[in-house]
């Protein structure tokens, strides 16, 4: 019988403190900067078969509303009081979404019966493996990401496994690090379970249970009476990754968003087949896996804010992902750079949901949010540092009530900056500069947020940076009804001087003494027309740096002479603006405008269904093929209509006997 509302709003209350107290204490005992100051960790309660019911709001990652543990809690034999649980491995039970996330997860008893599970998840900044930091785009299996723990208990009623403890730390680059990381989830935990004793005590172990079911299926009911607000219907959306290795061709992710009453399916069949790079998501195939729907939740929550966030709110939707996809690929594929996949299969969800409902969600945010590390070694005490630095974020996209913020990585805001006094104290670098690019939000009514940008020389030899989650330098975030795209992004070796380099989606560089890094990120897309910007915002834009003249008069027909606004000629070119419109839905940059007249929706519904019928492990090789023999054709033998891919798939396959062996084993 379900508990009255008044009564079920103060357990609910109950349930967000614990989650946001369980926060606290990690973001107040971590060690690593990755965790203390750009906040990259999880807390929370669940149900004990697994579902999370309570999340914090204020700390830490926001796209683990509604984790499920269930998987990996049946790896487990049995739990008894004090036992603690780990693993980091992407492929046992799924929890877990690439090497450096390490879950945890304590039982929760009250009189010998289990009522809750108290979990939490931090980024390791580093795991081992092939580069510092683990990750790397160009790893291709997920070997050559780092250790690896499949669920495992960590402490046994009480008891640490120092054995499993030794294992993991002697696999790590900076093991104190990682160590320091690790007790601050254990007392986050405990933190949890004492919450829940107090709520158990105040409410009764009868009215917990129920409380916790209540939560969920309220979840639930607001979710569905949201989604049955908007009009039934098919609504696609696809966006693309610049490349799955640096030199390689695009990764596309598409979805079919299928509103049906109060329920929503998720189709991601269109996506590409599983990659030969760590772009890949390791999902395991479950329909309703937390990753694939990040997107989702902030939809709905950017619709209806008041709407409770747990696991509840994942039953009305589910997700179609073949397998052997790169949404759900198979073992031992490469994962450790799923966080950039995650970043743009949002963007492409919140496109998805925003061709149902324009009016309610922003246009395109940066997607894209550049995780700098450095390892390097002080000079002036010998000891190796391996270190988070900042995450170089993009802005988000405008929308109907205003502008999208700058710098605040939009759909991944919860990363926070950490100030550049922390970084020089930390880290043997300097910072040269750490600001907002100009003129990279795109134009607009309202208009886009400004992206970011970082700075800074090293100091000594054999130092690597590597920039997790680099891209956006080809195909930017998109405007929206009538709002221009955003800027696309930068990564450089010694800007300004004679050995510049460009590093495009580089993620690992070794470094000199002396050598500088600039990297930008991208900005967020406009929204609305840009000409029906008010004149004044625009001044004061250009006022403030985040605008120039030129663009002023370029992209909102806002004529700035002196520092003033001319307004004759202000009005005579917005009216020019306004005449040489092309309404639509979505405005997407030159380079990708460019790809899809090559690339179409009927090329890639041939590639996909192509690639769909061959092994898994040829896959990624057939599609570079594919992609090769279609650079080679001439614009004149280029239809559009898929015929262009099947001819060069026939060909591809003939080249290769050994595939139809392959092909046979199956």
């Amino acid at each position: 019988m379900r508990i009255d509302p008044v009564t079920l709003q103060i357990f609910a209350n109950h349930a967000q403190a614990a989650a946001d107290s369980m926060a606290f204490t990690l973001f107040r005992t971590a060690h690593s900067t990755f965790v203390k100051e750009t906040e990259d960790f999880t807390t929370g309660l669940a149900t004990p078969d697994g579902m999370t019911f309570a999340s914090p709001r204020d700390l830490g990652a926001t796209w683990f509303i509604g984790l499920d543990y269930a998987n990996a809690l049946k790896l487990i034999p049995d739990y008894r009081p004090g036992d603690i649980c780990i693993t980091n491995d992407p492929y046992s039970g799924f929890v877990c979404t690439h090497t450096p996330d390490l879950h945890m997860w304590k039982p929760i008893f009250w009189e010998d019966e289990l009522v809750a599970f108290s979990v939490s998840h931090i980024h390791n900044t580093d795991v081992g493996g092939a580069v510092p930091a683990s990750l790397s785009r160009q790893l291709t299996e997920v070997h050559q990401e780092g250790i690896r723990i499949p669920p495992n208990k960590l402490y046994a009623e009480g008891k640490l496994n120092q054995a499993l403890l030794d294992v993991m730390l002697t696999n790590v680059r900076m093991p104190e690090q990682n160590y320091g990381d690790l007790q601050a989830q254990i007392a986050a935990m405990n933190t949890g379970e004492r919450k829940v004793h107090d709520m158990v005590r105040k409410f009764g172990v009868d009215v917990f249970r129920q409380g916790v079911k209540d939560l969920l299926d309220l979840g639930e009911r607001q979710a569905r009476a949201l989604l049955s607000r908007i009009p039934d219907g098919d609504y696609f959306f696809a966006d693309y990754l610049d490349e799955d290795a640096p030199g390689g061709v695009p990764v596309r992710l598409a979805l079919t968003l299928k509103i049906r009453g109060d329920e929503a399916i998720l189709d991601f069949s269109g996506s590409d087949a599983q990659l030969q790079s760590s772009l890949n998501v390791p999902t395991g195939g479950a329909e309703r896996h937390i990753l694939l729907m990040v997107g989702y939740t902030y939809c709905l929550y950017s619709i209806d804010p008041s709407i409770l966030l747990n696991g509840g709110i994942t039953r009305p939707a589910r997700c179609v992902i073949p397998e052997g996809t790169i949404l759900n690929p198979k073992f031992p594929a490469a994962v450790g750079m799923r966080s950039m996949t995650c970043g743009r299969l949002q963007g492409v969800t919140i496109g998805a949901f925003q061709a149902a409902v324009p009016d309610l969600l922003p246009a395109g945010p940066a997607g894209s949010s550049a995780i700098m590390n450095v390892k390097t070694t002080d000079n002036r005490t010998g000891r190796l540092i391996m270190a988070s630095i900042d995450p170089i974020t993009g802005g988000a996209g405008g929308w109907s009530g205003g502008d999208g913020a700058d710098g605040s990585g939009a759909n991944s805001s919860f990363l926070k900056n950490t100030p550049v006094e922390i970084n020089e104290t930390e880290v043997p670098i300097k910072v040269l500069r750490y600001s907002l690019v100009p003129d990279s939000g795109g134009a607009g009514k309202h208009r886009g947020g400004l992206g970011t940008l970082l700075e800074f020389k090293v100091s000594s030899p054999n130092t690597v940076v590597t920039a997790r989650n680099r891209d956006r330098t080809r195909f930017s975030s998109w405007g929206s009804n009538g709002g221009k795209p955003g800027a696309t992004s930068g990564f450089w070796r010694n800007p300004g001087r004679n050995d510049v380099v460009n590093l495009g989606n580089t993620d690992v560089v070794a470094l000199d003494p002396g050598d500088v890094i600039l990297v930008t990120a991208c900005g967020g897309g406009g929204w609305g027309p840009p000409w029906e910007r008010e004149a004044k915002a625009v001044l004061f834009d250009v006022e403030q740096g985040k605008v120039s003249v030129q663009s002023a008069a370029d992209d909102y027909g806002v004529v700035i002479r002196d520092g003033a606004i001319d307004e004759t000629a202000t009005t005579a070119r917005r009216a020019r603006l306004a005449a040489q419109a092309k309404p639509s839905v979505f405005a997407f940059n030159e380079q990708r405008e460019a790809y899809e007249r090559e690339w179409t929706d009927a090329n890639y519904a041939a590639l996909t269904e192509l690639l769909a019928t061959l092994p898994v492990h040829w896959r990624h090789f057939i599609k570079k093929r594919i992609f090769a023999s279609l650079e080679q054709l001439p614009a004149q033998q280029r239809r559009g209509d898929g015929s262009e891919v099947r001819r060069a798939f026939e060909l591809a396959v003939a080249e290769f006997p050994e595939l139809r062996q392959a092909q046979a084993a199956e």
